[in-house]
């Protein structure tokens, strides 16, 4: 897969947090050595988080998240500053950059180097209380006189006017990446090279005209690297593609929406899971998800249920969220629920009005995203699931679709 082909959900995001006019798109520019962001004397250019997808040597593929200014004022200014603080849900990377040239009087304490503001202050306790790496930046050192760098293992002083340091800014970005992290299989890991694996991929109004959806992309991918042969069919051809093959298949991967069917054409000892299930496992925790299924079998009328989407789309009139998710589960629970609906950012902080949250397989998220979302359900105490493995739970085959993982371990 191209550099330019990797999603976004797959690549390490670096947010660049600060105070305005701190020089953080002008920052972004002298690392990436391109005008990716504008850049003003005007306060508040950056208005809204701007997500910038590039490459970055040695990290490879990333994305730069320029957030508007966290002094920011009035109520409009106070909107910003809270998207600007949303980034942090997302940030692989936290990069804090300060104006050296109107530094904040002061020694630096308990960890926190001099010079920082009380905003900037207020960030970098928020990104330590997520436990993101992170670098505190003092920008436009060529602007500071004789001032001498704050001391910091977390801490660089550089010009991005002059280019002052910049190689070794982006040296010490690179080395805040999290040894323990590395890429996960998405079904690698469940064949063996020779392997022939069937994918079944309806297509309705709802798909997507010349083109599979990202996470069939991203497993036909993962099987390939696997050195596994991959057979794409429809639901609706499903058993004259089995009786064809002439060989039984080491798995078979349904979409969610014909896993009953599915289910019913594929033999009990051939093993069988959907997309989404195996997007639980690869960016978040399926056992957690699993656990939180159960939730369904306990909600009552006028039970709040949250179905959250971590993309926009334009909807369809049978749309697997809006409209066969709540069709489905008033068919499983007999009772009437009431269900609220987000999509893209829009996930609330406050979970507690909900019996259940029911998400997609956040393919378009980035791991730490998704993570941060699965976290936010359980300190609330609200059951999480995910639409696959809701869906597995209703049709009565979710300990069929997860028996080839150690939900122990998961």
């Amino acid at each position: 897969m191209s550099l330019q082909a990797v999603p976004s959900g797959e690549r390490v995001h670096i947010g660049i947090f600060g105070r305005r006019n701190a020089g953080k798109s002008s920052l972004i520019n002298a690392i990436t050595g391109q005008n990716l962001a504008i850049v003003s004397d005007v306060k508040g250019t950056t208005t809204d988080p701007v997500l910038k997808s590039m490459e970055l040597l040695p990290l490879g593929p990333v994305v730069f998240i320029d957030t508007p200014g966290l002094d920011d004022t009035g109520q409009l200014g106070g909107q910003r500053v809270q998207k600007a603080l949303q980034m942090l849900n997302k940030t692989d990377i936290a990069v804090l950059v300060a104006d050296a040239s109107a530094m904040e009087p002061g020694e630096g304490e308990a960890g926190i180097p001099a010079g920082l503001s009380r905003q900037d202050r207020e960030i970098l306790d928020r990104i330590r209380q997520k436990k993101i790496p992170y670098l505190v930046v003092y920008n436009k050192w060529d602007l500071a006189g004789e001032t001498p760098c704050p001391e910091g293992e977390n801490v660089i002083c550089v010009s991005a006017a002059t280019g002052w340091q910049i190689r070794e800014l982006k040296e010490r970005i690179a080395g805040c990446m999290p040894e323990g992290r590395k890429e996960k299989p998405i079904a690698a890991d469940l064949v063996r090279p020779g392997d022939l694996v069937i994918l079944v991929v309806p297509i309705d109004s709802a798909a997507p005209k010349g083109r599979l959806i990202l996470p069939q992309q991203q497993t036909i991918r993962d099987l390939l690297d696997a050195g596994a042969a991959a057979v794409v069919t429809r639901d609706a051809e499903l058993k004259e593609t089995m009786a064809k093959l002439g060989c039984r298949p080491a798995l078979v991967i349904t979409d969610s929406q014909v896993f009953e069917r599915v289910a019913a054409e594929v033999p009990e000892d051939i093993p069988l899971t959907s997309f989404s299930i195996l997007f639980a496992r690869y960016k978040g925790s399926l056992k957690t998800l699993a656990a939180g299924a159960a939730a369904l079998d306990t909600l009552q009328a006028g039970d709040r249920v949250l179905i959250a989407e971590g993309c926009t789309h334009h909807r369809q009139c049978e749309d697997i969220g809006t409209v066969k998710l709540p069709r489905w589960i008033a068919a499983h629970t007999g009772k009437k629920a009431v269900f609220d609906f987000v999509s893209g950012t829009e996930f609330p902080e406050d979970l507690s009005p909900y019996r259940l949250v029911i998400h997609c397989g956040g393919c378009m998220l980035n791991e730490t995203e998704m993570g941060h979302r699965i976290r936010r359900a359980l300190e609330q105490q609200v059951p999480i699931t995910n639409y696959g493995t809701a869906i597995a739970h209703m049709k009565g085959i979710l300990k069929r679709s997860t028996a080839m993982f150690s939900l122990e371990t998961e």
